[in-house]
């Protein structure tokens, strides 16, 4: 063939390299590109839901692109310095006079041009993708289940993981991805902790997460709240309890639980003794004005050992709402809210009783679902088989809910159980508010914290059947 009025091929041939790797990088850069603009449009336009869709799309296939690519480059490079030692292909020349060459150019640029197309949408996509709920919550299933599942149940199920746990800017993008990169180590090599370590030490402080759509300065004032307890005898008696909660807010001096913990005349910081802020060494109170105070535990409370690393921290929102969206809760109360919200009928003789005491014993067994089951069942055939055989279908939807809140709340594969990861809003199932509200913290003059209880909550009617204050407010 004529080397100045190549053919059409043979120019393709000629602009890419005229060898073996420029075909086998053209190939695998070919095919990673339509495979990456297929799935992308899937994941797109999500007809398919699997999230390791976005994995192969943003995260595998341009890897894959960017070898092919290479090899394209260096067989180019290779049949240059061929062409220079006057090896066979030495007499192919350019000439872009042709027709053939001037198409094959042309189909190499737009070839290259829908390359750069597809890798600048993967590109902007992936960085979307790793940043989205689905990356965090279900790539690294087994160990992000939990925080997922309680996730998808919380409050703050609209607000993307990033929002909180992730810094703003090109800093805190990059930051959170070199740590995503040891913990996909730690997955991989089965050196994660399980369950997840609480509370996560490298969370931004809730200035900069929290008050971006709570507003501190906001005084927010009092709010009733109505709890209701089903009691553990066979009519599974309602009680409930009516606080008006003093929130406050807006550090205007009046009293109120938000009035003093997010007030702006003062910072106050606490040196916790343990890893998961649940005991409390010193609380120090810092007033704008330069004064302090400080109250301290009794010297021998804690140990040295104990002391030893305590670091002290600025107190602010996740120390009292220290989980906000992966709530765990207790058998107690998953039962009452379940039977509260007619999950489970509370005409079910001794459901509560034996809901809490089944759940409680299961913690985390190979068969605890088929032992939740078999275990009500067998109390129903035993002691009340009439009402079994009348209300069958009652009894298997409490069982299917009880069994439903057990997979909420416990997962042995994380060695995730009732009572794990504490909540500190309240006081009455874990120490909550009196890490710090103790007496016997006291000051050098002999001021102590205090358990003023009325400053947070004034309590209207307390485990009541029918509490008068709610008649007369018009609630049931």
């Amino acid at each position: 063939m004529d080397s100045k009025k190549p053919g059409y091929m043979t120019a393709w041939m000629m602009i890419f390299g005229h060898n073996w790797l420029t075909l086998l990088g053209g190939v695998i850069g070919g095919f990673s590109t339509v495979l990456m603009f297929g799935l992308g449009i899937m994941s797109l336009t999500e007809s398919a839901s699997s999230p390791y869709l976005g994995v192969v799309a943003y995260m595998v296939l341009p890897n894959f692109l960017v070898l092919g690519l290479g090899f394209v480059i260096i067989g180019i490079l290779w049949a240059r310095r061929r062409r220079h030692k006057g090896q066979p292909d030495s007499q192919l020349v350019i000439d872009f006079n042709s027709p053939n060459t001037r198409r094959a150019a042309l189909t190499c640029f737009i070839i290259t041009a829908f390359t750069l197309f597809v890798m600048a949408i993967v590109t902007y996509e992936g960085a979307v993708y790793v940043d989205s709920v689905p990356f965090c919550g279900k790539v690294c299933h087994t160990v992000m289940e939990p925080e997922y599942t309680a996730y998808s149940l919380s409050p703050h199920l609209r607000v993307k993981c990033v929002e909180c746990h992730v810094g703003p800017g090109m800093q805190g993008f990059v930051e959170s991805k070199l740590a995503g990169l040891k913990q996909v180590a730690a997955v991989a090599l089965n050196t994660c902790p399980r369950p997840i370590e609480s509370p996560v030490t490298t969370l931004r402080p809730a200035r900069d997460t929290c008050e971006h759509c709570h507003w501190p300065e906001k005084f927010t004032g009092d709010r009733l709240k109505v709890i209701t307890k089903f009691q553990d005898d066979e009519t599974n008696s309602p009680l409930k309890t009516v606080l008006l909660l003093h929130i406050g807010g807006g550090g205007t001096g009046q009293k109120g639980i938000h009035s003093w913990h997010i007030s702006p005349k003062h910072q106050t910081y606490y040196t916790p003794a343990d890893r998961k802020r649940q005991s409390i060494a010193r609380v120090r109170v810092v007033n704008n004005d330069g004064t302090e105070f400080t109250f301290k535990t009794p010297e021998d409370k804690f140990t040295p050992e104990q002391l030893k690393d305590a670091k002290e921290r600025r107190m602010d929102c996740i120390d009292c709402h220290n989980r906000p969206s992966h709530i765990f809760k207790l058998p107690a109360t998953e039962m009452d809210l379940s039977m509260a919200a007619g999950r489970i009928n509370p005409k079910i003789p001794y459901i509560k009783k034996l809901g809490v005491e089944t759940l409680t014993d299961a913690k985390g067994g190979e068969h605890d679902l088929q032992q939740i089951s078999d275990k009500v069942s067998a109390f129903y055939n035993e002691k009340y088989p009439d009402f079994l055989k009348e209300n069958k279908a009652m009894v298997d939807s409490a069982i299917a809910e009880i069994q439903a809140i057990y997979k909420r709340n416990v997962f042995p594969k994380m060695n995730l159980t009732w009572g794990v990861h504490p909540n500190n809003l309240g006081h009455e199932l874990f120490p909550g508010c009196f890490r710090c509200h103790d007496d016997s913290m006291q000051s050098s003059d002999g001021k102590s914290v205090g358990q003023d209880c009325t400053i947070c909550h004034t309590v209207l009617a307390w485990d009541e059947a029918d509490p008068e204050i709610l008649q007369k407010l018009g609630q049931q």
